[in-house]
């Protein structure tokens, strides 16, 4: 049996988090010991591990400041700090702190894998949680393979840590049966009859994008379309978000439905997903539309085309402009045909990202270790 530890920041609301809960919660426990280990505890997503996956946390909570507190500390230092027992694989799940720690494993029957989530814009942003840029490059350089969740961001990756190291792409786990399942679950006194309903699921911070997603709102419904947006989640931007709204004449097309466990039973229910973010690693909220047949619109952020297509087979991706993504939401709007046409296109690529298809894949890329 293979004794694995997965390392992650904290166990919070984003998707990098949901998705490792998915992942250890699945894979085979007959072969595989699983624990997870966070720096800092408190997380939402920390009820929803298994019973079978053993989990421990560093600081009771997490506090400002301490990616800069962990520099004081040689990476050795912190691994013998915090890793104080024996795992055949140690995986640093997130960029950042947790790659630092686990490149600090001096333990030469231990496989380091450092598991990639988003995009850097510049070589300092790959190196904000290291010491310096070389400091990176060497603990990056540790690693006995690099996986990351889409080829867009293995990509962007290697232009800015130039490791010789073993990289791949290794697709996030969905939990598809359970989200299907939980899509069917009835939603009272949301929606109302004659308009047309549009979903985002996310952060509501400024790299999703929502101030410039009501922005198109505001001028679909001057173009006469019965539009109401749904946003799902909570973020620091929230009174920002709220304050756009009102000053838009939009209290009344607008819904914010906070954060909820099971936002499959509203996706599933819309007629179309937007993803206006500014930038994306693999979006988990995108692939959960589609699992529930939920037409997709999105802006071309990383993995947009992997999951939908080069040409839009599955759903329609846009330039990673405001122009365009109004102008793609219309078009769709404007064609109902094209809109069920996707509808159905949704629910088949779906079916790809079944649980079983992801898991299967990690788990012999470990055997293979």
């Amino acid at each position: 049996m293979l004794k694995i530890l997965f390392l992650i920041h904290d166990l919070g609301r984003g998707g990098a988090e949901k998705v490792l809960v998915n992942l250890v919660n699945n894979m085979d426990h007959e072969q595989f010991d699983i624990t997870v280990m966070t720096l800092f505890g408190g997380g939402v997503n920390e009820r929803f591990i298994g019973d079978r996956v053993r989990y421990k946390k560093g600081l009771p909570v997490t506090f400002r400041g301490n990616s800069h507190a962990m520099k004081l500390l040689s990476p050795y230092a912190l691994h013998r700090l915090l890793i104080r027992e024996h795992y055949d694989v140690e995986i640093a799940y997130l960029e950042g702190p947790s790659a630092r720690i686990i490149s600090g494993s001096r333990d030469p029957k231990t496989k380091r894998l450092a598991w990639i989530h988003g995009q850097y814009e510049t070589k300092k942003g790959a190196a904000r949680s290291f010491r310096s840029r070389g400091e990176a490059l060497a603990c990056y350089s540790r690693f006995h393979r690099i996986l990351c969740v889409s080829r867009t961001v293995k990509s962007n990756f290697l232009s800015v840590v130039p490791v010789t190291v073993p990289v791949e792409v290794m697709y996030n786990t969905n939990e598809s049966e359970k989200i299907l399942t939980l899509s069917k679950e009835a939603v009272d006194d949301v929606f109302r009859d004659g308009e047309i309903r549009l979903v985002s699921v996310g952060r509501l911070i400024p790299v999703t994008g929502y101030d410039r997603l009501l922005k198109i709102l505001r001028r679909l419904r001057d173009d006469g379309y019965p539009i109401h947006l749904y946003l799902l989640g909570e973020g620091a931007d929230e009174n920002k978000l709220r304050g756009i709204t009102a000053e838009s004449g939009l209290d009344d097309s607008v819904t914010f439905l906070g954060y909820q466990t099971n936002p499959y039973k509203y996706v599933s229910k819309c007629d179309l997903f937007v993803c206006s973010s500014r930038r994306e690693g693999f979006s988990t909220a995108a692939t959960e539309a589609l699992i529930v047949g939920t037409p997709v619109c999105t802006v071309e952020v990383s993995g947009m085309k992997e999951m939908l297509g080069e040409n839009n087979e599955y759903g329609l991706v846009t330039e990673n402009t405001d122009e365009a993504l109004y102008q793609g939401v219309k078009k769709l709007l404007d064609d109902p045909a094209l809109l069920a046409h996707y509808r159905e296109k949704a629910g088949e690529r779906g079916r790809s990202f079944r649980t079983e298809n992801t898991v299967k894949a990690v788990e012999e890329m470990l055997l293979r270790l």
